[in-house]
């Protein structure tokens, strides 16, 4: 189940969902999942530590549906960390903001993201 996550200070709609993410930095490798997502960036968790601020390479796998297909659409950009937190289980959750990446990879993600945010024709209408 996924769930539209909501802040004041974001721009974007970001969604809570596990998608298979890949990440490279500074020679190492990490195959993850994400925890949530926006067309601006990801959060997820590795296994080793990488400072705030290091650049990043970033593939991102998204199933989208259109009518009644379903595509599988891949991601790939340039980020930077923006957050690393220590995991008291083991690991470390990074966040991502997505530095440099190509209008069309932006609007696959928004794309998917779209299909989990209710639209106002699906919303019920209030009464006064």
């Amino acid at each position: 189940m996924s769930k539209v996550l909501k802040s004041e200070r974001r721009e974007h709609p970001r969604i809570a969902k596990e998608l298979p993410l890949n990440v490279a930095a500074n020679g190492y490798y990490f195959k993850t999942t994400t925890q949530n997502v926006s067309c601006v960036g990801a959060y997820c968790r590795i296994a080793k530590y990488i400072p705030p601020f290091t650049k990043v390479n970033v593939k991102l796998a998204l199933p989208v549906k259109k009518a009644d297909k379903k595509l599988d659409y891949n991601v790939e950009c340039k980020g930077v960390l923006v957050r690393t937190e220590d995991e008291p289980g083991g690991g470390f959750n990074i966040a991502i903001f997505f530095n440099e990446i190509k209008d069309d990879q932006r609007k696959k993600i928004s794309e998917y993201i779209n299909q989990f945010i209710p639209t106002n024709e699906t919303l019920p209408s209030k009464r006064i």
